[in-house]
Parts: C-alpha cells; sequence; structure tokens
C-alpha cells in the first residue's frame, strides 16, 4: 500500500484543517489507519486510529472532541478533521496503514510521507 498525506498548513489557534491520507495498492489488504504525529524536537506519537473495514476509531487524549478520523473506503482515503488547534498541535503529522498481521505485532507496513501542519498563536 502507498499512501500520500496532504492537507496541512499554517493556521491560527482556534482555527481548523482536514488531512487527508489517500492510499493506492493493495488496499484491500488495509486493516487500520493511523495517524500519528512528530513534534520539533520530541518523539512521533499516536494521533487516532480508525478500522478500514469496521469504521471503529480511537485518539489520543489530548485531541478528544477536537479531532475526527473517518474514512471514505470509496475514495480510498482516510481524513482528519482538526478543530479549535492549539498551538501545541503543531507538528509533522503521518499517516500509517497496517495489515492484520503488523498490526498484531504493533507494527505498521506504510507510512505517508508527512504533511506539516503549524499552529499560530
Amino acid at each position: 500500500v502507498q499512501l500520500q498525506a496532504s492537507g496541512g498548513g499554517l493556521v491560527q489557534a482556534g482555527g481548523s484543517l482536514r488531512l487527508s491520507c489517500a492510499a493506492s495498492g493493495r488496499t484491500d489488504s488495509m486493516y487500520v489507519v493511523d495517524w500519528f504525529r512528530r513534534a520539533p524536537k520530541k518523539e512521533r506519537v499516536f494521533v487516532a486510529s480508525i478500522a478500514w473495514r469496521g469504521g471503529n476509531t480511537s485518539y489520543q487524549d489530548s485531541v478528544k472532541g477536537r479531532f475526527t478520523i473517518s474514512r471514505d473506503m470509496a475514495k480510498n482515503t482516510v481524513y482528519l478533521q482538526m478543530n479549535s488547534l492549539k498551538p501545541e498541535d503543531t507538528a509533522i503529522y503521518y499517516c500509517a496503514a497496517a495489515d492484520p498481521d503488523m498490526w498484531s505485532r504493533g507494527l505498521f507496513d506504510s507510512w505517508g510521507q508527512g504533511t506539516q501542519v503549524t499552529v499560530s498563536s
């Protein structure tokens, strides 16, 4: 599976952005698609997850109620709607996909290239 992340940009605090993660290739093998982020000088951390077929979602506590992950199976795309953005949300955002085997081992076999989100105060 190949992933292409897009939609980042510069936004003021309180604003919104929608990130997209377009998948191609063996999309039928996808089990979950997650969003991660890496802030400057920090490690990459989990943001949100969606089960590709079932649609179940989960979130990092700091984004609950502000971010929404969704998918459009017809377009093979996963979205991350980010509202009420804060300066601490500034990071490079990555999407990643895993098939069932990789997911069971806590691994991802496909990563997007990352998209920069900058939130100004």
